[in-house]
């Protein structure tokens, strides 16, 4: 049974929520008090239930995982960052090599951070292009083939995880972009996650370009497979094609992420409206369009307008001068979300 008191999803144990309220108390928290009420509350819980060593041991490393992530990317959060995918075996004179170094540099010079896998191959070429300063490493602990490249060996930004789920959450949390170069199961795993958590909205929609070497035909042959069978047999949707772009140029590749910013900025969602955070309002004549070509997008009562920051965002004091587009989304073609946010950055 889980008590509620106050709002707060508490124990069945007066006592212990007693003990809990009064621990959180005497830490004094600026923000945050409730949330670490309810973690404590969980985990009395877990400690009551039927549990042995190994289910401990990944509850305790992954929360240890999950922390001292958060602390190395903490004083970084303002910084946009890029994740870059791809094989740990590729290795110079290999043309996608050079490909993911020179694409790195183009994404370091336009104000990004790399985040890479802090392998070998093509990992390490990214972050030989983007530099230490600009680079992160989330390394993964195997009995083979995975060492942090020389990049990032040392730097106080590689962090190294257990589990592939909480480097996972990592990767998608910690960035803005993705780029994924060819590679082996984990380059297709890594990918074809970040699409499906778009895809479900259970991630934010973000860039993500599938780059080839020039000529190269590896995403290009991957994407024709999906075309003809997961499409052909109805097992995806058209709109679906619009959570990636498939290139063999480095600079439309910089290009497609940096396009994605230029007018959008974020979304989130308050009572029955999706809220998209514009850099610039949009013009009446403009607005009228989305309306009518994203109309298949709306659940009743099918509204779309323009509006300053809803009282619910108050605390997102940084983001509270940008002007919002309000809309009552369906939560299901998140394919044709991520068009209309192409669309919005037309302007």
């Amino acid at each position: 049974m889980n008590r509620r008191k106050n709002g707060l999803r508490l124990t069945d144990d007066e006592a212990v929520n007693e003990d809990i309220l009064q621990l959180v108390a005497k830490w004094k928290l600026p923000r945050f008090s409730n949330d670490f009420i309810e973690m404590f509350a969980s985990l009395y819980r877990l400690s009551q239930q039927d549990i042995n060593s190994g289910d401990m041991t990944l509850f305790k490393r992954s929360l240890a995982e999950l922390r001292y992530a958060q602390k190395v990317f903490a004083p970084y959060r303002h910084v946009k960052k890029i994740c870059i995918f791809g094989s740990a075996r590729t290795r110079l004179p290999a043309k996608t090599y050079t490909c993911a170094a020179e694409f790195a540099k183009l994404m370091t010079e336009a104000g990004y951070m790399t985040i890479t896998g802090a392998g070998g191959g093509i990992m390490d070429a990214a972050q030989q292009g983007a530099g230490a300063e600009k680079s992160f490493g989330l390394n993964i602990l195997l009995p083979f083939e995975q060492h942090a490249n020389e990049v990032i060996r040392n730097d106080p930004k590689l962090v190294t995880f257990r589990y592939f789920f909480t480097r996972k959450l990592t990767f998608l949390r910690e960035t803005n972009a993705v780029a994924a170069f060819p590679g082996g199961f984990g380059t297709l795993d890594e990918a074809m996650e970040v699409v499906t958590l778009m895809q479900t909205g259970k991630a934010r929609l973000i860039p993500m370009v599938l780059i080839d070497e020039p000529r190269g035909t590896f995403w290009k042959h991957f994407v024709q497979y999906v075309g003809e069978h997961l499409m052909g047999d109805k097992l995806i949707s058209p709109e679906d094609f619009n959570l990636f772009k498939l290139t063999t140029s480095m600079t439309e590749a910089r290009d497609e992420i940096l396009r994605f910013y230029h007018n959008f900025h974020s979304y989130r969602y308050v009572g029955p409206y999706l809220v998209i955070r514009l850099q610039r309002a949009l013009s009446e004549h403009k607005l009228e369009e989305l309306r009518k070509e994203f109309a298949s997008i709306f659940s009743p009562p099918g509204e779309m307008f323009q509006r300053d920051a809803l009282p619910q965002e108050s605390k997102e004091t940084e983001v509270a001068h940008l002007p919002r587009l309000c809309l009552t989304f369906n939560r299901i073609h998140f394919g044709f979300l991520r068009l209309l946010i192409d669309r919005l950055n037309e302007d």
